[in-house]
Protein backbone atom coordinates (compact mmCIF):
# COMPACT_ATOMS: atom_id res chain seq x y z
CA UNK A 1 0.00 0.00 0.00
CA UNK A 2 1.03 3.44 -0.46
CA UNK A 3 1.04 6.19 2.24
CA UNK A 4 0.81 9.42 3.31
CA UNK A 5 3.10 11.82 5.00
CA UNK A 6 0.47 13.53 6.72
CA UNK A 7 -0.58 11.84 10.15
CA UNK A 8 -1.08 12.70 13.90
CA UNK A 9 -0.30 10.16 16.63
CA UNK A 10 0.00 10.71 20.78
CA UNK A 11 0.15 8.70 23.82
CA UNK A 12 0.03 8.68 27.20
CA UNK A 13 0.78 6.90 30.06
CA UNK A 14 1.16 6.78 34.03
CA UNK A 15 4.37 5.55 35.38
CA UNK A 16 5.03 5.11 39.25
CA UNK A 17 7.61 8.06 39.19
CA UNK A 18 5.25 10.59 36.71
CA UNK A 19 3.92 10.20 33.69
CA UNK A 20 4.67 10.51 29.62
CA UNK A 21 3.67 12.00 26.90
CA UNK A 22 4.39 11.28 23.23
CA UNK A 23 2.92 13.20 20.42
CA UNK A 24 3.71 12.53 16.64
CA UNK A 25 3.28 14.85 13.95
CA UNK A 26 4.08 14.57 10.19
CA UNK A 27 3.82 16.54 6.96
CA UNK A 28 4.81 16.26 3.55
CA UNK A 29 8.58 16.82 3.12
CA UNK A 30 11.07 15.86 -0.46
CA UNK A 31 13.14 13.90 2.40
CA UNK A 32 12.61 12.43 5.73
CA UNK A 33 13.55 15.13 8.73
CA UNK A 34 12.98 15.01 12.36
CA UNK A 35 12.13 17.47 14.48
CA UNK A 36 12.45 16.35 18.46
CA UNK A 37 10.97 18.57 21.28
CA UNK A 38 12.18 17.21 24.72
CA UNK A 39 12.21 18.22 28.51
CA UNK A 40 16.22 19.30 29.74
CA UNK A 41 15.93 15.70 31.56
CA UNK A 42 15.15 13.66 28.92
CA UNK A 43 17.93 14.96 26.06
CA UNK A 44 19.64 11.28 26.69
CA UNK A 45 16.74 9.85 24.40
CA UNK A 46 17.21 11.83 21.36
CA UNK A 47 19.12 9.40 19.52
CA UNK A 48 16.89 6.15 20.65
CA UNK A 49 14.18 8.14 19.64
CA UNK A 50 15.55 9.47 15.81
CA UNK A 51 16.66 5.93 15.51
CA UNK A 52 13.16 4.38 16.28
CA UNK A 53 11.50 7.15 13.75
CA UNK A 54 13.48 6.03 11.35
CA UNK A 55 13.48 2.96 11.00
CA UNK A 56 9.30 3.15 10.62
CA UNK A 57 9.34 6.49 8.68
CA UNK A 58 10.65 7.19 5.25
CA UNK A 59 9.93 10.36 4.16
CA UNK A 60 8.34 13.63 5.32
CA UNK A 61 8.52 15.90 8.08
CA UNK A 62 8.21 14.22 11.82
CA UNK A 63 7.56 15.95 15.10
CA UNK A 64 7.86 13.90 18.28
CA UNK A 65 6.71 15.73 21.20
CA UNK A 66 8.22 14.23 24.30
CA UNK A 67 6.88 15.67 28.04
CA UNK A 68 7.84 14.06 31.48
CA UNK A 69 5.44 15.22 34.32
CA UNK A 70 7.46 13.63 37.41
CA UNK A 71 5.13 13.05 40.41
CA UNK A 72 5.98 15.50 43.02
CA UNK A 73 8.32 13.92 45.73
CA UNK A 74 6.10 15.18 48.58
CA UNK A 75 3.34 13.42 46.81
CA UNK A 76 5.30 9.84 47.39
CA UNK A 77 5.16 10.14 51.19
CA UNK A 78 8.76 9.96 50.81
CA UNK A 79 11.07 11.09 54.03
CA UNK A 80 13.12 14.06 54.53
CA UNK A 81 16.54 14.15 54.16
CA UNK A 82 17.84 15.03 57.44
CA UNK A 83 20.87 16.49 55.98
CA UNK A 84 19.86 18.64 53.24
CA UNK A 85 17.49 20.24 56.12
CA UNK A 86 19.69 20.78 58.76
CA UNK A 87 21.70 22.79 56.03
CA UNK A 88 19.25 24.95 55.64
CA UNK A 89 17.67 25.82 58.88
CA UNK A 90 21.86 26.46 59.52
CA UNK A 91 21.98 29.30 56.43
CA UNK A 92 18.78 30.48 57.51
CA UNK A 93 20.13 31.55 61.21
CA UNK A 94 23.05 32.61 59.70
CA UNK A 95 21.10 34.85 57.39
CA UNK A 96 18.89 36.59 59.98
CA UNK A 97 21.85 37.31 61.58
CA UNK A 98 23.49 38.84 59.11
CA UNK A 99 20.56 40.90 57.81
CA UNK A 100 17.99 41.06 60.49
CA UNK A 101 14.26 41.61 59.55
CA UNK A 102 14.93 39.24 56.90
CA UNK A 103 12.14 36.56 55.89
CA UNK A 104 12.53 33.73 57.89
CA UNK A 105 12.70 30.32 55.74
CA UNK A 106 8.74 28.85 55.20
CA UNK A 107 7.64 25.43 55.10
CA UNK A 108 6.92 25.55 51.41
CA UNK A 109 10.38 26.99 51.10
CA UNK A 110 11.43 24.47 52.86
CA UNK A 111 9.61 21.55 50.23
CA UNK A 112 10.66 22.72 47.12
CA UNK A 113 14.18 23.12 48.11
CA UNK A 114 15.65 20.69 45.91
CA UNK A 115 17.14 17.15 47.23
CA UNK A 116 15.20 18.01 50.29
CA UNK A 117 12.97 14.34 49.88
CA UNK A 118 15.42 11.13 50.16
CA UNK A 119 14.67 10.73 46.31
CA UNK A 120 13.72 7.40 44.33
CA UNK A 121 14.81 8.27 41.62
CA UNK A 122 14.12 5.81 38.76
CA UNK A 123 16.57 4.84 36.72
CA UNK A 124 17.65 6.29 33.53
CA UNK A 125 17.44 2.77 31.93
CA UNK A 126 13.53 2.27 32.43
CA UNK A 127 12.19 5.95 31.47
CA UNK A 128 14.15 5.48 27.98
CA UNK A 129 12.42 2.14 27.97
CA UNK A 130 9.71 3.66 29.00
CA UNK A 131 9.60 5.94 26.39
CA UNK A 132 10.72 3.94 23.65
CA UNK A 133 7.93 1.33 24.39
CA UNK A 134 5.40 4.63 23.81
CA UNK A 135 6.56 5.95 20.83
CA UNK A 136 6.35 1.95 19.32
CA UNK A 137 2.72 2.37 20.11
CA UNK A 138 3.10 6.34 18.81
CA UNK A 139 4.48 5.44 15.40
CA UNK A 140 2.03 2.37 15.19
CA UNK A 141 -0.88 4.78 15.16
CA UNK A 142 0.97 7.05 13.25
CA UNK A 143 1.02 4.28 10.35
CA UNK A 144 -2.61 3.23 10.45
CA UNK A 145 -3.39 7.06 10.01
CA UNK A 146 -0.88 7.21 6.98
CA UNK A 147 -2.12 4.12 5.72
CA UNK A 148 -5.86 4.77 5.83
CA UNK A 149 -4.85 8.66 3.88
CA UNK A 150 -2.80 6.30 1.60
CA UNK A 151 -5.36 4.54 0.50
CA UNK A 152 -7.69 7.82 -0.15
CA UNK A 153 -5.00 8.67 -2.37
CA UNK A 154 -4.66 5.73 -4.14
CA UNK A 155 -8.25 5.32 -4.91
CA UNK A 156 -7.54 9.33 -6.58
CA UNK A 157 -4.76 8.61 -8.41
CA UNK A 158 -6.70 5.25 -9.74
CA UNK A 159 -9.77 7.12 -10.48
CA UNK A 160 -7.81 9.99 -12.41
CA UNK A 161 -5.99 7.78 -13.87
CA UNK A 162 -8.80 6.05 -16.09
CA UNK A 163 -10.25 9.37 -17.10
CA UNK A 164 -7.02 9.94 -18.72
CA UNK A 165 -6.97 6.48 -20.26
CA UNK A 166 -10.24 7.96 -21.76
CA UNK A 167 -9.37 11.24 -23.00
CA UNK A 168 -6.37 9.09 -24.94
CA UNK A 169 -9.02 6.93 -26.53
CA UNK A 170 -11.56 9.78 -27.50
CA UNK A 171 -8.64 11.34 -29.51
CA UNK A 172 -7.08 8.69 -31.35
CA UNK A 173 -9.69 8.62 -33.80
CA UNK A 174 -9.58 12.36 -34.14
CA UNK A 175 -6.33 12.53 -35.88
CA UNK A 176 -7.27 10.16 -39.14
CA UNK A 177 -10.31 12.24 -39.41
CA UNK A 178 -8.39 15.65 -39.08
CA UNK A 179 -6.26 14.67 -42.25
CA UNK A 180 -9.21 13.14 -44.37
CA UNK A 181 -11.16 16.61 -43.82
CA UNK A 182 -7.65 18.34 -44.57
CA UNK A 183 -7.36 16.31 -47.88
CA UNK A 184 -10.80 16.94 -49.06
CA UNK A 185 -10.48 21.07 -48.05
CA UNK A 186 -6.74 20.69 -50.23
CA UNK A 187 -7.74 19.05 -53.20
CA UNK A 188 -10.73 21.43 -53.44
CA UNK A 189 -8.32 23.96 -53.53
CA UNK A 190 -5.59 22.60 -56.17
CA UNK A 191 -8.62 21.46 -58.45
CA UNK A 192 -10.07 24.98 -58.60
CA UNK A 193 -5.99 26.67 -59.03
CA UNK A 194 -5.10 23.87 -61.28
CA UNK A 195 -7.42 22.24 -63.90
CA UNK A 196 -7.44 18.20 -63.18
CA UNK A 197 -5.53 19.09 -60.06
CA UNK A 198 -2.04 17.54 -59.24
CA UNK A 199 -2.12 14.47 -57.18
CA UNK A 200 1.46 14.11 -56.28
CA UNK A 201 1.39 17.30 -54.72
CA UNK A 202 -1.82 16.99 -53.03
CA UNK A 203 -0.37 13.80 -51.50
CA UNK A 204 2.94 15.61 -50.68
CA UNK A 205 0.92 18.26 -48.77
CA UNK A 206 -1.39 15.56 -46.67
CA UNK A 207 1.74 13.37 -46.13
CA UNK A 208 3.34 16.80 -44.49
CA UNK A 209 0.05 17.72 -42.65
CA UNK A 210 -0.07 14.00 -41.42
CA UNK A 211 2.93 14.27 -40.15
CA UNK A 212 2.61 17.39 -38.42
CA UNK A 213 -0.48 16.59 -36.69
CA UNK A 214 0.85 12.54 -36.14
CA UNK A 215 0.07 12.19 -31.78
CA UNK A 216 0.55 8.26 -32.18
CA UNK A 217 3.91 8.44 -29.98
CA UNK A 218 2.71 10.81 -27.95
CA UNK A 219 -0.91 8.90 -26.36
CA UNK A 220 1.39 5.42 -26.73
CA UNK A 221 3.53 6.96 -24.42
CA UNK A 222 1.34 8.77 -22.30
CA UNK A 223 -0.78 5.12 -22.19
CA UNK A 224 2.35 3.19 -21.07
CA UNK A 225 3.24 6.12 -18.66
CA UNK A 226 -0.40 5.83 -17.43
CA UNK A 227 0.47 2.03 -16.87
CA UNK A 228 3.25 2.30 -14.91
CA UNK A 229 1.05 4.64 -12.61
CA UNK A 230 -1.35 1.66 -11.66
CA UNK A 231 1.79 -0.81 -11.26
CA UNK A 232 3.47 1.89 -8.84
CA UNK A 233 0.47 2.94 -7.20
CA UNK A 234 -0.77 -0.88 -6.40
CA UNK A 235 2.35 -2.02 -5.26
CA UNK A 236 2.62 0.81 -2.81
CA UNK A 237 5.86 1.08 -0.43
CA UNK A 238 7.54 4.59 -0.69
CA UNK A 239 6.93 5.72 -4.06
CA UNK A 240 6.23 9.48 -4.47
CA UNK A 241 9.15 10.60 -6.14
CA UNK A 242 8.88 7.68 -8.76
CA UNK A 243 5.18 8.76 -9.05
CA UNK A 244 6.14 12.68 -9.38
CA UNK A 245 8.75 11.58 -12.13
CA UNK A 246 5.75 9.91 -13.71
CA UNK A 247 3.84 13.20 -13.87
CA UNK A 248 6.28 15.10 -15.44
CA UNK A 249 5.83 12.67 -18.02
CA UNK A 250 2.72 12.52 -18.52
CA UNK A 251 2.29 16.46 -18.44
CA UNK A 252 5.03 16.69 -21.42
CA UNK A 253 2.78 14.18 -23.58
CA UNK A 254 -0.09 16.44 -23.39
CA UNK A 255 2.05 19.54 -23.47
CA UNK A 256 3.01 18.04 -26.88
CA UNK A 257 -0.57 17.14 -27.81
CA UNK A 258 -1.55 20.57 -27.24
CA UNK A 259 1.23 22.05 -28.93
CA UNK A 260 0.31 19.29 -32.33
CA UNK A 261 -3.54 20.53 -32.23
CA UNK A 262 -5.36 22.03 -35.15
CA UNK A 263 -8.72 21.32 -33.68
CA UNK A 264 -10.25 22.92 -30.47
CA UNK A 265 -11.19 18.96 -30.29
CA UNK A 266 -8.00 17.72 -29.50
CA UNK A 267 -7.18 21.28 -27.60
CA UNK A 268 -9.96 20.96 -25.35
CA UNK A 269 -8.74 17.11 -24.83
CA UNK A 270 -5.15 18.46 -24.51
CA UNK A 271 -6.13 20.91 -21.41
CA UNK A 272 -8.38 18.07 -19.63
CA UNK A 273 -5.69 15.74 -19.45
CA UNK A 274 -3.29 18.74 -18.09
CA UNK A 275 -5.85 19.73 -15.32
CA UNK A 276 -5.92 15.90 -14.36
CA UNK A 277 -2.52 15.61 -14.35
CA UNK A 278 -2.28 18.70 -12.14
CA UNK A 279 -4.74 17.19 -9.84
CA UNK A 280 -3.07 13.87 -9.73
CA UNK A 281 0.48 15.57 -9.14
CA UNK A 282 -0.99 17.81 -6.08
CA UNK A 283 -2.37 14.07 -4.70
CA UNK A 284 1.06 12.79 -5.35
CA UNK A 285 3.12 15.74 -2.92
CA UNK A 286 1.87 13.98 -0.01
CA UNK A 287 2.73 10.39 -0.75
CA UNK A 288 5.88 9.20 1.28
Amino acid sequence: MINSMTGFASRSRDYDYGQLNLELRSVNHRYLEIQLRLPDELRSLESGLREGIGQKIARGKVECRLGYNPIPSAAKGLPLNQSVLQQLIKYNDSIKAAVPGSAPLSVSNILNFPGIFDQDVPPAERIASDALGLLAEALLDLGNTRAREGEKLKAILLERSTRLDALAVEAAPLIPKLVAAFEEKLATKIREAIAGGDDDRLRQEVVLFASKIDVDEELSRLKAHLTEVRRVVEKGGSSGKRLDFLMQELNREANTLGAKSVSSEVSKISVEMKVLIEQMREQIQNIE
